[in-house]
């Protein structure tokens, strides 16, 4: 298979670009910064620049038949208070998040349309199911990229063309090291010290980037996809459910406990 995979540099993308290099697929990773594999040929690409995208599939598409595979990894996080968060930090981070991921969507489906096959995954969050405190905008993002991604399963299903949002939860990467952290005024400072600590915590105890690629093998395997996949440790992963079974204020209540807020 002809693989695109975004935001291979680092984390979550660069071990999915190599595990599926090491399996002899064609990967194409496409991120701001060359990164040297054997497994896998980069492509410079700010992906929030759409005339870098078109270019990027385009030299693809030189060498490959067909484009059967876009995972859309590449995002950012962003943790701090609602109040403190400037325009700018929130227009950059759903420029990312969604604007990205929507241009890469774009490119690939005239060549995915011609050969009436394709398979496109979003990258998404559990927390994109619930607002989650000093989180709030990096959930809106990821839970717009979910809605995008409901919608365009009924645009492109004729071309049997399959679409998904996978929800991760906690993976261990170094991500704490590359999100954005606005500015925190001292009426929230407290409480965002604590949260944040727990936050970095259960990244450290995180799951292995290995294993949502072997978990993303067998999904490709599948003839039909449905619109939403979880995957992660379960103490997460029962928040969802939770969400829409309990009532709302015990809920909430349920929620400020985890985040050791009471």
């Amino acid at each position: 298979m002809t693989i695109i995979i975004t935001g291979t540099s680092t984390g979550i993308g660069f071990a999915l670009a190599e595990y599926f290099g090491k399996k002899g697929h064609s990967v194409f990773g496409l991120s701001r910064k060359n990164v040297l594999s054997a497994y896998f040929k980069t492509i410079p690409t700010d992906i929030t620049d759409n005339l870098q995208v078109q270019n990027a599939v385009s030299e693809i598409l030189k060498t490959e038949k067909n484009i059967d595979v876009l995972i859309n990894n590449a995002g950012m996080g962003m943790v701090g208070a609602v109040e403190d968060s400037t325009q700018e930090e929130i227009i950059k981070l759903f420029n990312l998040n969604l604007v990205g991921s929507v241009q890469m969507m774009s490119a690939v489906l005239p060549s995915m349309r011609a050969q009436k096959l394709g398979k496109i995954l979003n990258i998404s969050s559990i927390g994109s199911e619930m607002g989650l405190p000093f989180r709030g905008f990096y959930s809106a993002s990821k839970s717009a990229l979910d809605k995008v991604t409901e919608a365009i399963r009924y645009e492109v299903s004729p071309w049997n063309i399959e679409v998904c949002t996978l929800h991760l939860g906690d993976i261990k990467t170094k991500i704490a090291e590359n999100r954005v952290k606005t500015k925190v005024s001292e009426p929230y400072l407290k409480t965002f010290d604590k949260i944040y600590a727990i936050m970095n915590a259960h990244v450290d105890d995180g799951t292995e980037p290995a294993e949502v690629a072997a978990y993303i093998e067998k999904l490709l395997t599948k003839k039909s996809w449905k619109a939403h996949y979880y995957f992660g440790k379960f103490g997460q992963k029962i928040g969802v459910p939770l969400k829409w079974i309990l009532p709302q204020n015990f809920y909430e209540n349920l929620m400020r406990k985890y985040n050791q807020m009471d």
